[in-house]
């Protein structure tokens, strides 16, 4: 192994074996015309509708399964597919109910996304990573909130734009609108 590599903990390795793994034949895909859609026989696909409203916002684009399956695999494809996980941890933790699990989903998502050696770090400044630490001590429902947002903020700045400029959301529209669709996304009678 390399000294650089040799270098780096051990959780951080095995992340990335199970990555690679996961996501090996996915990015060696050779038929990307209609990507990150893969759809069983008898279920709700995409209407070529739907699929426009993506472009009118980022909210749009999350708000629907289907956008926000595609935006995903997008960013899997990037390799920054944590903010996405980020940002829906984050909205999974402010629907929790129980006071009691509070502290630890919040150290959960912490250490998983914002903590020094987090395996799927965020890029977020250093002070909004001290106040979510310190949000920590008492957590509540909104203690991710500033990181959520600037995380939220980047990715309609940043990844939403070249999403609508990827060739698989292009590819996707054009095939829609042509009716070349791929047989397992064509829908139902």
């Amino acid at each position: 192994m390399c000294k650089g590599l040799a270098a780096l903990p051990a959780s951080y390795l095995e992340r990335v074996k199970e990555f690679k793994a996961r996501f090996g034949s996915f990015l060696q895909r050779q038929d990307w015309s209609l990507p990150f859609l893969p759809y069983k026989e008898g279920k709700p696909r995409p209407t070529l509708e739907e699929c426009l409203q993506w472009k009118e916002s980022f909210e749009k684009l999350l708000s629907s399964k289907h956008g926000l399956y595609a935006f995903r695999a997008f960013l899997i494809s990037e390799f920054s597919e944590e903010n996405i996980a980020f940002y829906l941890a984050c909205e999974d933790f402010k629907k929790t109910r129980s006071a009691a699990k509070l502290p630890s989903k919040a150290e959960r998502i912490f250490n998983e996304f914002i903590g020094t050696e987090a395996p799927r770090e965020v890029n977020i400044d250093h002070e909004t990573q001290d106040i979510t630490k310190a949000n920590l001590l008492h957590p509540t429902t909104s203690c991710f909130e500033k990181a959520q947002h600037l995380i939220y903020i980047l990715m309609e700045k940043d990844c939403y734009p070249r999403y609508l400029r990827s060739a698989g959301y292009r590819d996707l529209i054009s095939q829609l609108t042509f009716g070349k669709q791929h047989p397992m996304c064509q829908k139902k009678a």
